[in-house]
């Protein structure tokens, strides 16, 4: 579960994510939420991540915000 959120702390950091043992598993489901790729797919995941929300700031802030909106 969630092997790429390692790479992820600056767009957590912008969305004001702490990851903690306690909520690993929800900001895991929520980047699924946001790419839409199902639970248990790590690496398809990560691949969408890369390919459509990190490939400019933009993106990244956009993700960053859909990542807050998806935790509340």
């Amino acid at each position: 579960m969630s092997c790429y959120l390692r790479h992820l702390k600056g767009i957590l950091s912008e969305a004001g994510i702490k990851v903690t043992g306690e909520n690993r598993a929800r900001v895991d489901e929520a980047f699924h939420r946001v790419t839409g790729v199902p639970e248990g797919e790590c690496p398809a995941t990560w691949k969408k991540l890369k390919a459509d929300w990190l490939t400019t700031p933009e993106k990244k802030r956009a993700l960053a915000a859909e990542l807050r909106a998806a935790l509340k």
